[in-house]
């Protein structure tokens, strides 16, 4: 059989997806149209909801149904989220009114909750089954609707959890005992109303496989699978970096965001960011006379800011990710003050050291400070120290206090921290040159 033209030129799945970002809407469905039949349905199901969401809408209405109820509610239900209000009712309307309902009630949810990520669709048995009416029922439920059977759950006449069986322990359990006799009693469930970063801890604790999620009643609702858990880890840590990097964080992909809404998320940080610099220049404008008295102060200026914003913004990334990890809570803060108090020290002795070394290797080779170059290192040296303690202690401090008026630490920004850092910097350096050089240079 001979492959036509446009079947030679057909982009490999892995190109398609590479390419993806960059295609107009006309050439990702002729590309996708031109996957073998094997792999489509897999490239499919590796797009993001968003991208779903347009690939479907793109097709004409009698090609989408079946890609539509390819998706699993939990997945239906983020692509509904990811596409524009007047486009839901063309989504939805292909989808049988059970599935419907099924998606409709996840779409009750927040989706940061629990109850948002969770699949209905579970693999349950009664706990007076014996074990082979339990694995023929599985059978079942596997071949008509559900599609991840990691764990059968063990309801009661009104869906109240009340054990949970793994395969194996089915399979292994002698033919004629009963569900009840087996199972494990003991399990670990989230609340539906329970937020995703919750849920991804109770799973890195735990490296369970599924999670079953249950309301107040312990009415079981639904399961959240580790897949959705790793869609979730990508999506706070993407949001955790873009907060640190000084902006709102971006709730698309890079491309997809368009450009009044780039400069929205990221106009609002700067503006901050240069108000908080104005402080700077209002600070260096408070010495002015010292800095006309002493030219040579002003060219260790950028050195002594710069090492406490490096300093804060160390501090503050450590914190905001130590926060995230619920690796300390808010109790914690006294400690953390006293280890950054003594790490600052330490670090503000090693680049005191370094610049006082500086000045003095300077003046030795280039006679750059005339007669004071010796209080001239010390001014810079001990501001070091001072200027890198602050930032330490500021960085690592405010991340705690969002956190305890209610705001995401992720927006203690490394940027924001080095504007804060940048005026303090200022009044301890000429500080420090006011003691040092009071009746010498000033």
């Amino acid at each position: 059989m001979v492959e036509s033209p446009q079947t030679q030129n057909a982009l490999s799945p892995d190109e398609l997806h590479e390419a993806w970002a960059v295609l107009s809407v006309d050439e990702r469905l002729e590309g996708f149209r031109l996957l073998p039949a094997a792999v489509v349905d897999d490239f499919f199901l590796g797009l993001t909801a968003r991208e779903q969401g347009e690939l479907i809408l793109s097709l004409p209405q009698g090609e989408r149904r079946p890609w539509v109820r390819l998706l699993p509610p939990d997945d239906l239900a983020d692509l509904v989220q990811a596409v524009e209000p007047e486009q839901v009712d063309a989504i939805l309307s292909q989808l049988d009114d059970a599935s419907r309902r099924e998606v409709n009630v996840l779409l009750a949810y927040s989706e940061d909750d629990a109850g948002g990520l969770m699949n209905p669709r579970f693999a349950r048995v009664r706990p007076d089954m014996s074990i082979d009416e339990a694995i023929g029922y599985l059978r079942k439920q596997a071949r008509e609707k559900v599609e991840t059977v990691y764990y059968a759950y063990v309801l009661d006449a009104e869906q109240r959890l009340q054990g949970v069986l793994s395969l194996r322990q089915l399979f292994q359990a002698a033919p004629d005992k009963r569900v009840a006799d087996v199972m494990q009693r003991d399990v670990i469930t989230v609340a539906e109303n329970t937020d995703q970063e919750a849920v991804s801890r109770t799973f890195s604790e735990h490296s369970f496989m599924a999670m079953p999620v249950v309301d107040e009643q312990r009415r079981m609702k639904g399961i959240v699978t580790v897949d959705d858990i790793v869609d979730v880890v990508q999506e706070e840590a993407t949001e955790d970096i873009q907060k640190v990097g000084g902006m709102e964080a971006l709730d698309a992909p890079y491309f997809d965001v368009g450009f009044l809404a780039m400069l929205k998320k990221r106009a609002g940080w700067l503006m901050v960011l240069f108000l908080g610099e104005m402080l700077t220049a209002t600070a260096m404008g408070y010495f002015e006379h010292e800095i006309a008295r002493a030219v040579v102060l002003s060219l260790f200026i950028p050195l002594i800011i710069s090492s406490g914003g490096n300093s804060g913004s160390q501090a503050t990334t450590l914190i905001i990710r130590s926060l995230a990890l619920s690796e300390m809570r808010l109790k914690d803060w006294w400690r953390v003050a006293r280890r950054e108090l003594s790490t600052g020290l330490a670090l503000g002795a090693v680049l005191g050291i370094v610049g006082f070394t500086r000045v003095m290797v300077w003046q030795g080779l280039f006679h750059s400070y005339g007669d004071h170059a010796f209080v001239i290192g010390l001014t810079v040296g001990v501001s070091l120290v001072g200027v890198v303690m602050f930032g330490t202690l500021s960085g690592s401090m405010l991340p705690f206090i969002l956190r305890r008026v209610g705001f995401d630490p992720a927006s203690a920004s490394a940027p924001f921290v080095a504007t804060l850092v940048d005026v303090t910097g200022l009044v301890i350096y000429f500080t420090a040159a006011s003691l040092f050089l009071r009746g010498t240079l000033l």
